[in-house]
């Protein structure tokens, strides 16, 4: 069913949410899990991956080791940079990842999860779940893609993002499947309720603008400095309003081949000692805690 368009959302009657540690600002760091996973001819696909550090200069059909390089760097190296500040932070994210990268490398997704931190499906392929033309197929993949991080890392993951946009269909998807949220949203600073005849799905909104993506937006972050201090704008902005009573959540998306670089790390490092000088104004969680929290305080008012 195809999901109705919301303009309105909360408007001024948004939820008077506090999160575990007293603070009214959620902060969601996301990992993507990707590399592997992306078009490319050496997995049979007519043409490779054109988004990334350099557009494939490549023909369709003609395989480029250069494109694979870039992507293989943030599974090779950028992924230990990560686990490695994360753990000297101590603090715990949600690792999206799609089903052919963790079944490709799963003692890594292994090692993502045994360090604390919370798998969700990123589909099975990184591409936009809109190409689906139905959803028998879409399903199998979000089943397939669920059960491979399952036998990999131990733990079955609940949440759900695709690249770009979902189909129709995936929400009510997810509904059936069990899902505790999707997280194919950009309309809100705070976690709500999408209804539809098959149930209701919590949705977390993401953020696109505070994303290592933008480093390669011709338009987007160029120096470190420039994502850290975003980053840092936005958290400045949400604990403004926070103090006035209005709670929030913020996601700040990565991804391996991106901020795994070391130029770009400066800014995870200077991004995590930002919010641990911010210690009790935000709450750093996982996705999945932050959805339980939500779904809990939302119970607590209802009674």
């Amino acid at each position: 069913m195809p999901i109705e368009r919301d303009l309105r959302g909360y408007g001024r009657a948004r939820p008077d949410i506090v999160w575990p540690n007293g603070a009214r600002v959620a902060v969601s760091l996301v990992v993507n899990f990707e590399e592997g996973a992306e078009l490319a001819v050496e997995q049979g696909d007519a043409e490779t991956e054109r988004y990334g550090e350099v557009a494939s200069t490549s023909p369709p059909g003609v395989r480029d080791l250069v494109q694979e390089q870039v992507f293989d760097y943030g599974m090779r190296a950028g992924l230990w940079r990560f686990l490695d500040a994360f753990a000297d932070a101590d603090v715990r994210s949600t690792f999206m990842m799609c089903g052919r990268a963790v079944e490709r490398v799963p003692e890594l997704a292994r090692a993502v999860i045994e360090a604390g931190h919370e798998p969700a499906v990123h589909g099975w392929r990184w591409l936009p779940h809109a190409r689906y033309g139905d959803a028998e197929t879409e399903r199998r993949d979000i089943e397939r893609t669920r059960d491979v991080i399952a036998r990999a890392t131990g733990v079955t993951p609940v949440g759900f993002m695709t690249r770009g946009s979902q189909s129709a269909w995936t929400r009510d998807i997810l509904i059936d499947l069990g899902f505790a949220y999707d997280s194919n949203a950009l309309d809100d600073d705070l976690p709500y309720w999408s209804r539809s005849p098959h149930g209701s799905m919590l949705i977390l909104p993401c953020g696109f603008d505070t994303n290592d993506m933008k480093f390669f937006h011709p338009n987007g972050f160029v120096q470190p400095d420039d994502f850290s201090g975003y980053v840092s704008a936005a958290v400045a902005t949400l604990i403004e309003e926070a103090e006035r009573g209005r709670s929030a959540m913020l996601s700040i998306g990565f991804h391996l081949r991106i901020c795994g670089r070391p130029a770009r790390f400066r800014a995870v490092k200077a991004i995590l000692a930002e919010l641990a000088r911010l210690e009790g104004r935000v709450w750093v969680a996982t996705r999945v805690d932050i959805a339980n929290h939500f779904r809990g305080a939302a119970s607590e008012r209802r009674t």
